[in-house]
């Protein structure tokens, strides 16, 4: 008997085929049938439900995440699991919360506010959330086996292995050959529990609890290799890099770097982000020369890239991306009542504003147009009816430059006023570069950064507000191959067993969707961390149905409390993907 049958869906089955109406079966966990309509089946159903003018899909899978501390207090993985995605990688940039040293508990500690200032999670929500019962990797994953509705995996980050195997040494420290051996054991013991390989960063904006670069900072390209090649020796894992010219352009020594570490592994490397922006032409013909080199030395790089615009808001009150503009963080770091008084100075302004539009601020400069920002959610008296407003009317009503009207906005709040940058690249001519670049060999769709930066963006959307710009919106691709992006191709870059299809035998990670609807709300702030710390939430709109492992999770916006989901672990549910 089939535990349920879906009756006459339009099945998108992942593999960018047309569309076809079908009976789908679930039995055990998998899809069973895949039928036309009304043809009669060998077997009656314990469930049936009428689908007919519903989209069928595979479940999304989400590349690059970050819910290892969140899937403990939510394992629904929210708002993702709502917009239909089934399967998480998490374990990226270099970042995880395991290995722990066993004999060290204030490595916990470390790792708590490291992941709150350099990934924004809240620091009271990760001490009071998550077991931290853990050691070692496999450990970890032990602890979350279980307990969570999505899928998910995890990639092990360097830095958690500098730290187990060099104590603080790791910031600032090179590795003696015997440190070096155990953080290769470490890694070689993560992947042998399950994890995906290895993820690693190099970017100048990560920094640790203490404001130091982070430990993999000070990894030298030897150490970095030497790691890459252990990967090599497990089946169905990969590589995730970080460095400084994710955000803008690589240096020659980046690509090389990235080149030597695809090459050593002979597995898949994926970067986050590529983004595309007309007004700058010869960014990705440069990125996607990482890729280029990579083939003809026999390995292979792939850049994420999201295919809506994602804004992330600013404050002059807490660290954010403002603190990382040459020369303003000495500024942003001071007390309050300090840092006011400095704003309002016209000296200090205009020094400001000097570095921001400088060369020197590289691809921050973008967020030095004052005028196109937005006023998000203020706090006093002085500032009512600014909400919604663009500063650069407001300034002109009061006659003040920009950035001094919004000093003085933020000043009234005691700078906890909500900024929205405008984006700079939602022009037509962007957006044909996006649908170019998104048919790149070495492009994949995705990045959402979901579970981090939780009060300053919300990317987990991007899946359905994607679908919807398909179907209703800027049409830049057909559903079928949307669908496929979301799908298929993240799950054969990752080597999922028999995830990201709608065949007999795949397991039954499906979303079932309403196409004249499907979208995604706007970002709400909502106060639901453990310790009731803020996050940004985005409402599903359109979404009738997820399950995962043929278990149903959503049904009509509500999840329903069911926990289907598998720790997927290398070798047993990934295979290794050739780098030729």
């Amino acid at each position: 008997m089939l535990d349920h049958l879906i009756r006459s869906a339009t099945v998108v089955d992942g593999t960018g085929a047309p569309a076809r109406v079908a009976d789908v079966g679930i039995r055990d966990g998998r899809i069973a049938a895949v039928t036309e309509p009304g043809a009669p089946h060998h077997e009656p159903a314990a469930t049936v439900e009428d689908a007919a003018g519903l989209v069928l899909t595979p479940g999304f899978v989400d590349p690059h995440t970050h819910y290892d501390a969140q899937l403990f207090w939510d394992p629904c993985a929210t708002p993702s699991m709502n917009h239909g995605v089934t399967t998480v990688v998490g374990g990226n940039c270099g970042f995880t919360l395991a290995p722990l040293h066993p004999e060290r508990p204030e490595d916990a500690d470390y790792t708590r506010r490291m992941m709150s200032r350099v990934e924004g999670m809240s620091l009271t929500a990760l001490e009071r959330g998550a077991p931290w019962n853990w050691h070692t990797f496999g450990e970890y994953l032990d602890a979350l086996e279980g307990r969570t509705a999505v899928n998910a995996g995890f990639m092990v980050g360097h830095c958690a292995l500098r730290r187990h195997a060099m104590g603080p040494d790791a910031i600032g420290g090179r590795p003696t050959p015997e440190q070096l051996r155990g953080m290769l054991g470490l890694l070689h013991d993560a992947m042998d529990a399950g994890a995906w390989g290895l993820s690693t960063t190099r970017s100048a904006t990560h920094s640790d609890g203490d404001g130091a670069p982070v430990a993999s900072r000070h990894a030298a390209p030897d150490e970095l290799i030497a790691l890459s090649s252990a990967v090599g020796e497990h089946e169905g894992t990969q590589l995730e890099a970080i460095v400084e010219g994710c955000l803008d352009q690589f240096a020659d020594d980046e690509i090389d770097l990235l080149v030597a570490m695809t090459s050593a592994a002979g597995r898949p490397l994926n970067w986050n982000v590529l983004t595309i922006d007309a007004a700058v032409p010869e960014r990705v013909p440069r990125q996607l020369l990482a890729g280029e080199r990579a083939r003809a030395a026999g390995g292979r790089i792939v850049a994420l890239t999201m295919p809506i615009l994602t804004p992330m808001n600013m404050s002059l009150g807490t660290f954010c991306a403002l603190n990382l503009i040459p020369g303003w963080g000495e500024t942003l770091a001071l007390p309050v009542p300090e840092r006011i008084d400095r704003l309002r100075d016209p000296a200090v302004r205009a020094e400001l504003l000097r570095r921001a539009r400088s060369k020197e601020a590289g691809v921050f400069r973008r967020l030095a147009d004052f005028g196109r920002y937005v006023v998000g959610d203020t706090y006093t008296k002085e500032n009512a009816g600014l909400t919604g407003r663009v500063v650069r009317d407001i300034a002109a009503e009061r006659g003040q430059d920009p950035f001094h009207c919004l000093t003085e906005i933020c000043a009234n709040d005691e700078l906890r006023t909500v900024l929205w940058p405008m984006p700079t690249d939602n022009d037509p001519a962007s957006w044909e570069l996006r649908r170019r670049t998104w048919e790149h060999p070495d492009v994949l769709l995705g990045g959402s950064d979901a579970g981090a930066h939780l009060d300053r963006m919300c990317g987990a959307p991007y899946t359905t507000r994607f679908l919807g710009d398909c179907l209703r919106g800027r049409e830049l691709v057909p559903l079928e191959t949307a669908v496929r992006m979301l799908t298929d191709d993240p799950a054969r870059l990752f080597g999922l067993r028999d995830r990201g299809r709608i065949e007999p035998g795949c397991h039954a990670d499906l979303v079932l969707l309403d196409p004249a609807r499907i979208d995604a709300g706007p970002a709400t702030l909502v106060r639901d961390l453990p310790g009731g710390g803020p996050r940004l939430d985005a409402k599903a709109v359109g979404i009738v149905s997820v399950r995962v492992n043929g278990v149903e999770t959503v049904r009509e916006g509500r999840t329903t409390g069911a926990l289907p989901g598998t720790v997927l672990r290398s070798g047993r549910d990934t295979r290794t993907v050739s780098t030729r």
